[in-house]
């Protein structure tokens, strides 16, 4: 096979209707061959003499869709100087659109021999490694749309491809756990009956399972193990052939956009597959290994890692940032991807040892004038020093917001003195974002995800029960904030078990009327439990699946997250653009736009927050004061509502505040029965019952609301006193 010489520009393997332009980056490359597979697995080896900026290439003709193919690359191989190239290594092309095949561990797949590791390990390797293929880039997208909704009126759902659908019986069995799975209408019709506007996929990015966990026979569930960032993974495509899953990723979305729902990619460019100094060589370690990544300076055979699996991105390499750029890029011009979440964000702003917010890579991205435009999700922590950043990522980032979590689970499960901070995190936190021009929805809040207990087993489970990772209970978080409601685990106690329905539904109430942008894990709207386990990133069973037999007695649950979902959609009130000011609207007008009141009806002191056992507190929350506009540029306004939390065992008088801030008042939200009530709910005043669980009765002027033990309670202002 003769080449042509090609093009340095793009990297990886471009099909253009007649052949295949393929290029990689390599600066300590010596040669570098294109090794080519076929139907066979015979090896075809071509040189590239090519070489432009330390990009070797070439064009060969007639070569297109579902070729496989790898790389060799022989250069220097000296570990303790950071160099670890071995043309007995088949390589995968970073920049692979497809990867064909799955990863069998060997022991020609490390570049020491298991019984000497400072012995070099010239075992060939390609019959053990996955190939990169080529694809075709066409793919009919007729009239897609990305919905560009705005941030004030999303609401997200984290979610797992494989794990969602996996066990769903109105999805054919071969499309369960894929795109296709995903893509499906009854999935469709379960996020939008829900209210859903965007999917945070966990990963995509083609994967593999770590050596340590198949020995153990488990597997990398979650998929935080990138081997290619431009790759969707091969494991979740139904349809057979090289390549395949291509265009059902690309079928996904655009279903998904047909129904007004975005598709935002968990994305961990922070690490490789390829682990610390023991892991193997299966990619960028072979290619240019100082170049991609972060290698201790005293003694580059070992690498920096501020993300606990080995190793680190050397964001500091332009060539690496080219990468990821380039990677992004792809998902959203290709792929129409409409945002991403960036796991262990924090690493990829380390210039040096701190974290910088005005890295390169926050200068790239916010002069790119695709990526600046769609969402942007920092999970703001990496486990290196310094790494705990929520609050302080730049203006065009929105951040997962950890103290939203922490807090909102403390003040439900009655811990002392957190009143003040959870009035900060329902109202935006504007302590940690509106010091750099960022708004409300900036804080993307969530009381569970991923990492972490369900829903159902934050309300269950005092205490982890990691056994079936095998680690011996050392993995995982321990300080999870939970409470299980007065046993351990599930239990056939009816008065345990509605104390945990009610606490569900004051987290979820409290998460979606909470100004910010509200995330829900997958499964909690169905009662999913992982049996305990916080750390079910190894399960790929039914520890980790959602478990839709579970659905029919979750109705009432899946009903009262969609009624709040209209709830917020309907009432603006609850999805400010901007942070409440705290003062009154306009001059001359007596009512604020914020006012929070003790329980006997005074306004709130500076004392009030800093008494030790507060754990009551009724919020109003003022239509008349939001001072966005519509699209149109008229000014937004609401109904007024007010909010009473009683986070006590017991239950409580509360008195509403006076006849300035409204004369009458409909119950909508009473987590104590669960019931969300639309405009012909009862109204609360004299005698009358917003709902079962409400009672109501007259003092003087004032009216008195008895709220349930542990409930929330939200009330709307009738229009006799708009």
């Amino acid at each position: 096979m003769q080449p042509w010489p090609g093009t340095a520009y793009p990297l990886g393997a471009s099909y253009d209707g007649a052949g295949t332009n393929f290029a990689v980056f390599s600066e300590v490359a010596d040669t570098v061959e294109l090794c080519l597979f076929d139907e066979d697995d015979a090896e075809t080896r071509i040189a590239l003499y090519e070489v432009d900026g330390f990009v070797h290439h070439c064009y060969l003709p007639g070569v297109g869709p579902g070729q496989r193919y790898g790389y060799r690359v022989t250069g220097p191989y000296a570990p303790a100087e950071g160099l670890r190239c071995n043309p007995n290594k088949l390589l995968i092309d970073p920049y692979a659109k497809s990867v064909d095949g799955t990863l069998d561990w060997h022991e020609s797949l490390f570049g020491y021999h298991f019984a000497d590791a400072d012995r070099r390990n010239d075992l060939d390797s390609a019959a053990y490694l996955p190939k990169s293929v080529v694809i075709n880039p066409y793919f009919d997208w007729g009239m897609d749309r990305l919905p560009k909704t705005p941030y004030n009126e999303t609401v997200i759902y984290e979610a797992h491809v494989r794990g969602l659908t996996i066990s769903h019986p109105d999805i054919p069995a071969e499309l369960r756990g894929t795109y296709a799975g995903l893509a499906h209408p009854v999935m469709i019709d379960h996020l939008t009956r829900l209210g859903i506007t965007a999917v945070e996929l966990m990963p995509v990015h083609h994967f593999v399972a770590d050596h340590h966990l198949v020995q153990r026979g488990l597997t990398n569930y979650w998929g935080y193990n990138t081997l290619g960032f431009f790759a969707p993974h091969s494991g979740y495509a139904s349809a057979g052939g090289r390549g395949a899953q291509v265009p059902e990723f690309k079928a996904m979305v655009r279903s998904l956009h047909e129904a007004g729902i975005e598709v935002i990619l968990d994305v961990v460019y922070n690490h490789t597959a390829e682990g610390n100094h023991l892991g193997p060589t299966l990619s960028m370690r072979g290619i240019d290994n100082a170049a991609y990544y972060r290698l201790m300076e005293d003694d580059p055979r070992y690498y920096r890692d501020y993300t606990g699996t080995g190793n680190s991105m050397n964001v500091r390499n332009p060539h690496t940032l080219q990468l990821i750029m380039d990677s992004l890029r792809y998902w959203v011009e290709e792929m129409h991807v409409d945002g991403f979440r960036f796991d262990l964000a924090s690493t990829l702003a380390r210039e040096f040892y701190d974290v910088d917010r005005l890295s390169s890579f926050f200068d790239l991205v916010q002069q790119d004038p695709l990526i600046s435009q769609v969402k942007l999700i920092a999970e703001p922590w990496d486990v290196g020093p310094g790494g705990y950043q929520v609050g302080n990522f730049p203006p065009l980032w929105t951040e997962w917001n950890g103290k939203y979590r922490d807090t909102v689970r403390d003040f439900w499960r009655g811990e002392p003195g957190t009143l003040g901070e959870f009035a900060s995190r329902f109202t935006g936190s504007s302590d940690l974002y509106q010091d750099d021009g960022r708004r409300p929805y900036a804080s993307i809040n969530f009381v569970t995800a991923h990492d972490g207990f369900t829903l159902d087993d934050l309300v269950s489970y005092d205490s982890k029960h990691n056994e079936a990772n095998g680690e011996d209970g050392r993995d995982g978080e321990n300080d999870n904030r939970s409470w299980n409601c007065g046993a351990e685990g599930p239990i056939d106690d009816p008065a345990i078990n509605e104390l945990r329905a009610r606490q569900r539904r004051n987290l979820l109430a409290t998460l979606l009327l909470s100004q910010g942008t509200p995330m829900l894990l997958h499964g909690d709207e169905l009662g999913r439990t992982q049996r305990g386990n916080n750390n079910a990133y190894c399960q790929d069973n039914d520890v980790s699946w959602v478990d839709w037999s579970r659905a029919a007695d979750h109705e009432d649950l899946v009903d009262f997250v969609s009624a709040l979902n209209r709830l917020r959609r309907n009432h603006p009130v609850f999805r400010r653009r901007r942070f409440f000011a705290g003062r009154p609207i306009r001059t001359g007008d007596e009512l604020r736009d914020l006012a929070w009141f003790t329980p006997s009806g005074d306004e709130m002191t500076e004392h009030d927050w800093d008494v030790p056992f507060g754990r009551a507190v009724t919020v109003f929350l003022n239509g008349d004061g939001i001072p966005d506009r519509d699209r149109r540029g008229e000014r937004v306004t609401d109904d007024s509502f007010l909010l009473c939390f009683n986070a006590h065992g017991q239950e409580l008088e509360v008195t509403l505040p006076g006849p300035d801030y409204g004369l009458e008042w409909t119950v909508v939200v009473d987590t104590a029965s669960g019931a969300v009530h639309g405009s012909t709910a009862d109204t609360v005043s004299g005698a009358r019952a917003g709902s079962p669980a409400v009672q109501i009765r007259s003092i003087l002027a004032s009216e008195v609301l008895v709220v349930p033990a542990r409930s929330l309670i939200v009330m709307q202002r009738t229009e006799e006193n708009t």
